[in-house]
């Protein structure tokens, strides 16, 4: 065994502050090997019963966010990062390549991912480099021309800093005072819905209501109980931007759970409104065609202010006479 007489000490009196402090210090000098002791040897400790696996959560974050790709892809196993901030798959495609990382990754699941988010963040993959990996999404590992820039999350030694796409600022003129109309089943839209944000409605404050409706985006909204909201009309990259941001987040206090994953759900839901979940995977040129006929916007309670995390989107499919509402809301 090694011996880190620091190490060993603070380990002993299940010192957590101090082993915080000596996460900063091993991060700062770029001390890789004495960070991985560290994750290693609190990991061990617990199993003696001292609450030490912050530390050991800390450790991983840090190598996977900031230590070079052969001490970082190590930090992409089923029992690492399971208490970090975000997904250590979407931590360490921050700031490493999936040319770099490829070689160290054995194909497994979490492999699958950080290639799907460093598609995300912009990198081209070559067909050889991912063609032995589980595609866990049933998604290409490249995104379609009528794809948003999906929003990123930034992480840095603190934490991270993931802003929702932003905020429409100019709305219609008029105010809505639709119809009630009768709510009707869409159970496959729903559950889409609620498995986006999943995260918001089970670890946060957050709540999730929808509503589909035979008739316009505005009785889609009114079925929601509203009387009386403002709208503008989103384009379909700009409402995909909004659905990914929510199921990447965790909402206001749970765990982040990656723009990968985000980008599955929002697309789940497209596929859900044109009527295709139970044809998955289809290709994404196909889904894009049938997706163009939708019209999308972004509607807001008369009188509201803007506050924590929020969804609040109509969609209505003008060929078959059928709109949608979707309203989730978390707070800090």
């Amino acid at each position: 065994m090694i011996h880190d007489e620091a190490l060993d000490a603070l380990i002993q009196r299940a010192d957590l502050d101090g082993l915080v402090r000596l996460v900063d210090d091993r991060t700062a000098s770029r001390d890789w090997s004495g960070l991985r002791l560290v994750r290693d040897r609190c990991r061990a400790a617990v199993a003696t019963g001292r609450q030490l696996w912050p530390a050991a959560t800390l450790a991983e974050f840090r190598l996977a966010l900031v230590a070079p790709p052969d001490w970082a892809a190590p930090m992409i196993a089923d029992d690492a990062g399971l208490f970090t901030i975000g997904p250590l798959t979407e931590v360490i495609a921050q700031h490493h390549s999936w040319a770099e990382l490829q070689p160290l990754l054995p194909a497994t699941p979490g492999a699958a991912v950080v290639a799907h988010e460093r598609v995300l963040r912009g990198e081209h993959l070559e067909a050889s480099s991912v063609g032995g990996l589980p595609n866990v999404f049933d998604l290409p590992y490249e995104l379609a021309p009528w794809e948003p820039a999906y929003p990123l999350a930034t992480y840095s030694d603190d934490g991270v800093d993931a802003p929702p796409p932003d905020p429409p600022t100019q709305f219609d003129s008029r105010s809505h005072g639709g119809r009630a109309a009768e709510r009707l089943d869409d159970n496959t839209f729903e559950l889409a819905v609620r498995q986006l944000v999943e995260t918001w409605t089970a670890s946060s404050n957050g709540r999730a209501d929808v509503a589909c409706v035979e008739g316009t985006a505005d009785d889609a909204v009114a079925a929601l109980g509203l009387s009386t909201w403002t709208s503008r009309q989103l384009t379909l990259a700009e409402a995909l931007a909004v659905l990914a941001w929510a199921g990447a987040s965790g909402g206001a206090h749970g765990r982040r759970r990656g723009a990968a994953l985000g980008r599955f759900g929002a697309l789940w839901v497209l596929a859900a409104l044109v009527d295709v979940i139970d044809e998955w995977p289809v290709s994404l040129d196909d889904l894009g065609h049938r997706a163009r006929r939708l019209r999308w916007s972004w509607w807001e309670p008369a009188m509201s202010a803007a506050h924590g995390w929020r969804v609040q989107l109509a969609v209505e499919d003008p060929d078959d006479g059928h709109a949608w509402s979707i309203s989730a809301v978390d707070a800090a």
